[in-house]
């Protein structure tokens, strides 16, 4: 975790698992953060490039951004208030 000036900043690594595990885990660390902190999700599932995106979309948290690092994505998901 780190601080930035509104937020905290929480990492969560689901490289290695398989859908739905990424969102599933995600799901969980984001019903415990305060609302405007983000997750940083870390995932290398096909299935995440669209699971992930849908998720915030159904769930109401906002996907700030998403990357590619090699075979993996990274997504930071703010959580909603």
């Amino acid at each position: 975790m780190q601080p930035t000036s509104r937020c905290m900043i929480h990492d969560l690594d689901a490289t290695g698992l398989l859908c739905p595990l990424p969102v599933l885990k995600a799901r969980k660390r984001l019903a415990g953060l305060a609302a405007g902190d983000r997750l940083r999700l870390r995932a290398d599932d096909p299935a995440a490039v669209i699971d992930v995106p849908h998720y915030c979309a159904e769930s109401g948290h906002m996907l700030i951004e998403s990357t590619q690092e090699g075979d993996t994505q990274i997504y930071l998901i703010e959580k909603s208030g």
